[in-house]
C-alpha cells in the first residue's frame, strides 16, 4: 500500500472517530421498561405534538414534543423548564407516533447528559404491548 493511501486510511479513520453518533433505538426489551417505570427509576416521555397527545396518550408518558425539544438550543428559558421538569438522576424512555422521532429527540436529550433510550416501537404498539392509555376527559 502507498504511503499516501495509509495517510488518507488513517485520516478518514480519525475523521470518523471523531464524528457523533446518531441516536439508536434503546434495546431495553418492554418488560424491562414497565419494570424502571413500577420501581420509579425510569420515566416515560411522548414526544409527539399536543394535537396527537390529545387523541390518545399512554397513561404513565408525559408530554415533552419533539417541536419544544429543537428550541432549547436557541432558547435558555426552554432549557431550564426542561431541566426542572425532567430528572437527569433517572432513565427516560420516549416514543412517539412511529419510533422515528424520538431518535432526534434522544440526540438532543442525549446532548444535555440524560440518559435517554429511544423505544422503536411507537404508540399504538405500545397500547398493544399492554402499556395502559390514559382516560380520555
Amino acid at each position: 500500500m502507498r504511503l499516501s493511501n495509509v495517510l488518507l486510511v488513517v485520516v478518514l479513520a480519525m475523521l470518523w472517530a471523531g464524528t457523533a453518533r446518531a441516536a439508536e433505538h434503546t434495546t431495553d426489551s418492554l418488560d424491562k421498561v414497565k419494570q424502571g417505570l413500577d420501581q420509579k427509576k425510569a420515566v416515560l416521555i411522548d414526544v409527539r405534538e399536543p394535537a396527537e397527545w390529545k387523541r390518545g396518550h399512554l397513561r404513565a408518558a408525559e408530554l415533552v414534543p419533539l417541536s419544544e425539544l429543537k428550541r432549547i438550543a436557541s432558547d435558555p428559558a426552554a432549557k431550564q423548564k426542561l431541566e426542572k421538569s425532567l430528572p437527569k438522576d433517572r432513565i427516560i424512555y420516549c416514543h412517539c407516533g412511529s419510533g422515528v422521532r424520538v431518535l432526534t429527540a434522544a440526540d438532543i436529550l442525549g446532548k444535555l447528559g440524560y440518559d435517554i433510550r429511544p423505544l422503536a416501537d411507537g404508540f399504538e404498539a405500545l397500547l398493544k404491548a399492554g402499556f395502559p392509555a390514559a382516560e380520555k376527559p
